[in-house]
């Protein structure tokens, strides 16, 4: 399941598009979508990289916020391999 879509909504709303688009349009919108997302990613990139450069020259530490994302996840493994622990039991009786 896709972004709560079944396999039947994305036969209709391809079969749509194949309606309004026709299908020798197809290839040129999804070349089109293509480079549309090339750019905004490579876009995306360059401020992260302008962002993390300024931070550098201004002397902020730009690690901090990966430091922290690690320590949740380390919470987050923690807390979920708990909540295993207090579940299972209850599954395997089910």
């Amino acid at each position: 399941m896709f972004l709560f879509i079944s396999g039947a909504e994305i036969f209709i709303i391809l079969v749509i598009v194949v309606m309004l688009f026709g299908a020798d349009k197809l290839p040129e919108l999804a070349r089109g979508l293509g480079k549309g997302m090339q750019q905004l990613k490579s876009a995306t990139n360059e401020v992260k990289k302008e962002i993390t450069e300024s931070a550098k020259k201004q002397g902020i530490d730009a690690s901090l916020t990966s430091d922290i994302q690690k320590d949740i996840k380390k919470i987050k493994t923690k807390v979920q391999d708990n909540i295993d622990d207090m579940t299972g039991p209850i599954k395997r009786n089910l």
